[in-house]
């Protein structure tokens, strides 16, 4: 796994040894910064459940202004750490080891350009994230919410209540990206 874009491109990435985690392929991590390059400058960009932090890395590599990296996993925050030191982004990037609701509830008091929510399998957590996202008001009008997921039915079901709308999709092999923006 590397950076693909911008002033880190070609880094080679630290990753997690096991199945705890899935990193997103090169190619849809590709995919989805084609689709999202122009909201990408001068942005903050929030990666829910980073893993490696490849994406919130990449994120910064081609242009945002912040990146913050969660994880609750604390083999992951060590490989994001090692990650962010490597690819020499510790400027932009601020990595917390905590539950997502912790950091949503607690630590973010400002908007977000782009979310990107890629957490386990079989979980609730994205319906969860999204309820606490709009209940910080922590997105606004222009704001993007990405989700990664091999359970689209399944999402889409869990998010209709929401006030959110899904504005495009695309399907990359098993994996689902859901954008969606702020009724």
């Amino acid at each position: 796994m590397r950076i693909i874009g911008g002033k880190a491109r070609g880094t080679k990435l630290y990753t997690l040894e096991g199945n705890n985690t899935r990193p997103t392929l090169d190619r849809v991590r590709e995919s989805l910064f084609n689709i999202i390059q122009k909201e990408v400058p001068d942005c903050t960009f929030l990666d829910l459940f980073s893993g490696s932090g490849a994406v919130g890395l990449e994120a910064i590599s081609r242009g945002a202004k912040k990146a913050i990296l969660c994880d609750n996993q604390k083999q992951a925050v060590e490989v994001i750490k090692k990650n962010v030191e490597k690819t020499h982004l510790e400027n932009e990037a601020q990595v917390y080891h905590m539950s997502f609701e912790n950091l949503l509830e607690n630590e973010i008091n400002e908007k977000i350009d782009i979310i990107y929510i890629d957490p386990p399998y079989k979980t609730n957590f994205v319906s969860k994230a999204i309820k606490l996202i709009l209940k910080k008001n922590l997105i606004g009008g222009d704001s993007i919410i990405v989700i990664e997921t091999d359970e689209e039915e399944r999402i889409k079901k869990e998010i209709e209540e929401l006030s959110i709308e899904i504005v495009d999709q695309r399907k990359y092999g098993r994996a689902h990206l859901i954008f969606l923006k702020k009724k």
